[in-house]
Formats: C-alpha cells, structure tokens, sequence
C-alpha cells in the first residue's frame, strides 16, 4: 500500500477521534497536560489494534470472497466515509457528565471511534495488504490529532470539529473509488 493511501486514510479515521476530542475540550475545563494525554493515548491505542482486529477477521474470510473483494472494500470505506459525512451534519451533545478522559467513559469513546479502523483493517485483509505498518500510523495519527483536538476544543469551539469530520469522510470515500477504479480498470 502507497504511503499516501495511508496517510490519507489515518487522517480520515482520525477526524471522528478529533472532533469527539473538541467536544472533549469544551467539557473539561481547563485540559491540563495529563488529560491530553490520556486521551490521545486511549483513541491512538484503540486506533492502532482495531484495524488489526478488522484484518485477522478479513483474512479469514478472504479466501472465500475474492472475485468482488474490491467492492467489499469499496462499500466498506464508503460507508464509512458517508456515515462521517451524515455525523457532520447532525448536532453532536456536548454537555458530558461524566470526565471524558477518564474511566469508562474514555473507553467507551476511543471504542465508538475507532469502529471505522476495524472496517478499514478488513479492507486491507481483502486487498491483501500488510496491516502492521498502517496499524501503527493509524495509531499515531489518531493519537496525535486527538491531543491537537482536546486543546483545540478547550480554546476555540466547536466549530472547525465538523469540518474536520467533512474532510475525514470526503478522504475516505475517494480512497474507496480509488481502489474500486484501479482493480476494474486493472
């Protein structure tokens, strides 16, 4: 896989952890350094062993679906991709009880966002790519923009989350026609 192509979908993936870390950011106040790290350490962690996870259940099913692997990758990547895009749209509660960069909360959010990773990690075992290297810029990419986002939030608003999301999801989906175009025409 081409280091852009993974760049390109760690910044996808990344932008759900990122906007979930601006609300973050607006909820604890004010975000010391230990917060920020907890939470860019959980959503980097998560992000890294979900594609992982998505790949060893991708590889075995691989075998029995490679004539329309490519459209499994494709639908994968573009259901994700789209399903940021409607997450963009709809308003997102910032109002959080509970401390978002602790405890169970923590892990029920770097759980909810790293989802996409696992589909992602199954498109890779369908393409027959190695998930190691992607796993662990997947993982840094999401852990550092999380802490970008936590400080983001706690600063400037909500407002540039969603276009965040927007262009996570706008990078998946061209991902995802890139795959699809390059095995049809291929």
């Amino acid at each position: 896989m081409h280091w852009l192509n993974v760049l390109g979908i760690s910044v996808g993936l990344a932008m759900d952890a990122f906007a979930v870390s601006v609300a973050a950011g607006l909820s604890v106040a004010p975000v010391t350094r230990r917060d920020a790290f907890r939470l860019a350490f959980h959503f980097g962690l998560f992000h890294f062993m979900m594609p992982i996870f998505g790949w060893l259940a991708g590889k075995e099913l691989a075998s029995h679906i490679t004539a329309y692997d490519h459209w499994i990758a494709f639908g994968l990547l573009a259901f994700v991709g789209g399903k940021m895009l409607v997450d963009a749209r709809t308003e997102k509660q910032t109002d959080c009880k509970a401390e978002p960069t602790r405890g169970l909360t923590v892990v029920t959010l770097s759980l909810a966002t790293s989802i996409d990773a696992l589909a992602v990690g199954m498109s890779m075992a369908f393409m027959g790519v190695s998930v190691w290297i992607p796993s662990v810029v997947i993982g840094v990419v999401a852990g550092t923009l999380s802490a970008v986002g936590i400080s983001f939030g706690n600063r400037f608003g909500t407002h540039w989350g969603r276009w965040a999301e927007v262009a996570g999801g706008c990078v998946l989906l061209v991902i995802g026609a890139r795959i699809l175009f390059t095995h049809l025409a291929g």
